[in-house]
């Protein structure tokens, strides 16, 4: 059988499942068993439980739970509600500024947490109705707390990236250096947009009124709640760059960081511990399930000659080898719209990674613009996932329509964020092997 028939086959029957509303790791799963088991026999069989195997016992995967356990914890010890408040009494003032603030505790957030739903979620219960009550536009509202929760997913810890390295083989310290400076350079274009935006019409980012904003002294009391996340920001990452600890060592460091957090907050209680226990259980089931499942579909699929394949296709790109990263890019877009990161990841990354070595370019960078292109697609309509968190925390009178809207921007400024890391690589690059190398 052809690779080519066998790609329509496989492929043909994991999107019927996924329409048929089988969960991601069920279609993925299915397709690679009943596969395997048509092209090779059932003695195949035992190859599938020998990957997941050695899948199951990688040590970097030991990160996951603890970096969701860390975030689940500063979620419930109110460390967003002291954030938000800091911002809004440093840039209450400024037209536009809550929503500025709001992008900066979602970056403080990122760089705590690791996934995108727990700031995306957070923000929208807490900086949502402020900055409506402020007579914010919704545009501007919902586009803050949406493009800023996105950021979760490529500033460090993140999840995705700890994945990423695992099945690339790159280094997660190298990774989490790159998505540093690049989630900068996001947070930035956010930034200046809001300010540009709501300097040409302030009505859609009013300042507060003069006798809300706080004085000098409160500013500077409010300044405390930063302490806690900067510091447990530093152990975690700083003992990653520094070579003290292991991705999946620090994650111990950042679980144990977040208990003290709590406890300094006066929010440590069985009922926090227990529930973040469940939640962790809950999210790492759902992404180790996923990676499984997605490691026997791309052993298969890799194992029928899936790399020659892409790599014809690819070479059919006007544009040369450019045209081949181009290409790669839109496919990431367009998947993005419908899949989960993790999914995308786990398709893709074992066909695109050894084409971009043999192009000779830099894997951390373009590991990197995969991340960022990811960070779209938790954007991107009609199934990015920060959609749907916002619009499950959002107040009467917000609907899907006004949140496509919303989020439109920033699409375009995370667009634009991907096309100026392809035209200068060393804003990804500059940082991991200036610490590293």
């Amino acid at each position: 059988m052809s690779i080519e028939v066998v790609t329509i086959l496989l492929f043909g029957s994991f999107l019927l499942l996924m329409a048929a509303g089988l969960p991601l790791v069920f279609a993925l799963g299915s397709a690679a068993i009943v596969g395997t088991y048509f092209l090779w026999g059932p003695d195949a069989l035992y190859a599938l439980g020998i990957k997941t195997f050695s899948t199951a016992t990688s040590f970097v995967l030991l990160a996951i739970p603890m970096f969701i356990f860390m975030g689940c914890m500063l979620e419930r010890s109110g460390l967003a509600n002291d954030l938000y408040d800091m911002m809004k009494k440093w840039f209450g003032g400024v037209n536009g500024g809550l929503a500025v603030g709001t992008i900066l505790v979602c970056t403080i957030f990122a760089a705590l947490v690791g996934v995108s739903g727990a700031a995306t979620v957070t923000m929208g219960l807490v900086a949502l109705p402020s900055m409506l009550a402020a007579n914010y536009s919704k545009g501007i509202s919902i586009g803050s707390v949406a493009g800023g929760g996105a950021l979760g997913v490529l500033i460090p810890p993140s999840v995705l990236m700890i994945v990423l390295g695992l099945y690339t083989n790159t280094s997660v310290g190298m990774l989490f250096l790159g998505g540093i400076t690049a989630g900068l350079v996001i947070v930035v274009l956010f930034i200046a947009y809001i300010l540009i935006i709501c300097a040409i019409r302030p009505s859609i980012g009013p300042a507060l009124p003069i006798e809300e904003r706080a004085t000098w002294p409160e500013k500077l009391v409010a300044l405390k709640s930063v302490i806690l996340p900067i510091a447990l920001v530093i152990m975690v990452l700083g003992s990653i760059v520094g070579g003290v600890a292991t991705p999946s060592e620090a994650a111990g460091i950042g679980a144990l960081g977040s208990i003290l957090c709590a406890l300094v907050y006066g929010k440590l209680t069985w009922t926090a511990v227990r529930e973040s226990c469940l939640i962790t259980l809950r999210l790492s089931c759902m992404v180790l399930w996923i990676v499984f499942a997605a490691s026997m579909f791309t052993s298969l699929y890799a194992a029928v000659g899936a790399d020659q394949l892409v790599r014809d296709m690819l070479s059919y790109l006007p544009g040369g080898r450019w045209g081949t990263i181009i290409g790669m890019q839109l496919i990431w877009i367009v998947m993005g719209c419908f899949l989960d990161p993790i999914g995308i990841m786990l398709l893709t990354a074992p066909l695109f990674f050894p084409i971009i070595v043999q192009l000779g370019f830099d894997p951390v960078w373009f590991a990197v613009l995969f991340v960022v292109n990811m960070e779209m697609a938790f954007l991107t309509p009609p199934f990015g996932f920060n959609l749907f968190y916002i619009r499950s925390v959002a107040p009467k009178g917000v609907t899907m329509l006004d949140i496509y809207k919303s989020v439109t921007p920033f699409i375009l400024l995370q667009a634009t964020a991907l096309a100026l890391m392809m035209i200068f690589p060393e804003l990804i690059t500059w940082l991991p092997y200036k610490m590293l190398r």
